[in-house]
């Protein structure tokens, strides 16, 4: 094992911590929720919402970027000891937008006969759903496995292929840079694969007319680094609405890579679409997940993607072979 500080082990487990942690939560709400009573109701609205959502983002100042998002919008009412109730969640699960919309407003429609669970302590407290998705411990339990897997093993591969490959280059002491410079290359490959592949996909999906709501360039602060305050960056941001299958969305991802950002906003207004607010726009949607689409299908930053990864190819040959 290499001779790595505790505190890097625990930095690259942290996240996997976070999640277990989060999932033992659930699953002790789920237990809570299984001793509570039911009770009939009635679903009075059913329909798609949109909501502004704070996402946590270490890369700006604020450590956190504003998103709007879709929902499903299910309000049931029920009764309680006589008390006529209302309540608006579905399930003991977090919601967090833009994921399976269309089925939840499918599943409860206006009208819609369901059976509430409400807490006896406080019965405005209910949810219709009191289950957590099948195969979530497995799905965990699997996943827990891979990433010790790929934490603890390429801690171990690196230190063995630096050892191996500093044997073959003019200054050994340079093996973690060829390494490194190496793994850049190899990651960035990997995005731009990514963004061809999902390019590909987009293309295929069906097209509907969306609206423009808002086109314009973000600034926002970098995180702070080395105490010192972040750069200035800009980035594109596009907000449009579009109708799938009766139901109404709004997106603010208007290409596959929306979310780059530059510290230069000439560069966003030159390699960026702008839109004019109210324009009529062709939609490519997901039709496995209408949340989730694009007014630009293609993935033209690919190309630059590739010219990183030759660079970063011609750094690793450069350091190798002279030092």
């Amino acid at each position: 094992m290499p001779d790595l500080p505790w505190f890097v082990y625990l930095m690259l487990l942290a996240p996997l911590g976070l999640l277990l942690g989060a999932a033992v939560y659930k699953s002790l709400q789920v237990r809570a929720a299984k001793e509570w009573p039911s009770a009939a109701g009635k679903v009075v609205v059913s329909r798609a919402e949109v909501r502004e959502t704070r996402i946590i983002d270490s890369d700006r100042e604020d450590g956190y970027r504003t998103e709007q998002r879709n929902f499903a919008k299910i309000i049931y009412e029920y009764s309680v000891a006589g008390q006529k109730l209302r309540n608006d969640r579905v399930s003991i699960g977090e919601d967090l937008g833009n994921f399976q919309v269309a089925e939840t407003i499918a599943k409860y429609p206006v009208g819609a006969v369901v059976t509430v669970y409400y807490n006896p302590l406080h019965p405005k407290e209910a949810v219709l759903e009191r289950d957590l998705p099948k195969g979530l411990w497995g799905c965990l339990g699997i996943g827990t496995a891979i990433t010790l897997a790929i934490v603890f093993g390429s801690a171990i591969g690196l230190h063995k292929m630096s050892e191996f490959i500093s044997t073959r280059l003019v200054d050994p002491k340079l093996s973690p840079l060829v390494i490194a410079f190496g793994a850049f290359g190899f990651v960035i490959a990997l995005f731009a694969l990514a963004f061809q592949r999902q390019a590909q996909l987009a293309s295929k999906w069906p097209v509907v007319t969306g609206t423009i709501k808002l086109s314009g360039l973000e600034q926002y602060r970098a995180a702070r680094t080395d105490g010192r305050r972040g750069q200035t960056m800009y980035q594109r941001k596009v907000s449009y609405t579009y109708i799938y299958n009766g139901n109404s969305y709004t997106n603010m991802h208007a290409s596959l890579a929306s979310n780059v950002a530059s510290t230069s906003g000439w560069l966003m207004n030159k390699f960026t679409t702008a839109y004019q607010d109210g324009a009529a726009v062709k939609v490519w949607v997901n039709p496995d997940n209408p949340s989730e689409a694009t007014l630009e299908p293609r993935a033209p930053f690919a190309w630059f993607l590739w010219i990183l990864v030759l660079g970063f190819a011609g750094l690793t040959y450069y350091t190798a072979m002279h030092g």
